[in-house]
């Protein structure tokens, strides 16, 4: 499993929270890339719904993360 920015912006509008299964069916729906669904399937489910992207790839800039060339 490999997540990147490009990947990951599949999902910033999913229908947060959400479990797996409807991210699985979000990806689905939207024509997401196959790595992006692939990326789902090998996360480890607890049966919990997931809150954010943040929960799933822990790396996700936010918006409010301040980036060192920001102002540039």
């Amino acid at each position: 499993m490999y997540w990147t920015l490009e990947l990951a912006a599949h999902l910033e509008d999913a229908p947060w929270p959400a479990t797996k299964e409807e991210l699985i069916d979000y990806c689905d729906r939207t024509g997401a890339p196959l790595e992006v669904r692939q990326n789902l399937i090998e996360i480890e489910d607890d049966g919990e719904p997931y809150e954010s992207i943040e929960e799933i790839w822990p790396d996700y800039p936010i918006n409010n993360d301040d980036f060192y060339y920001e102002d540039e």
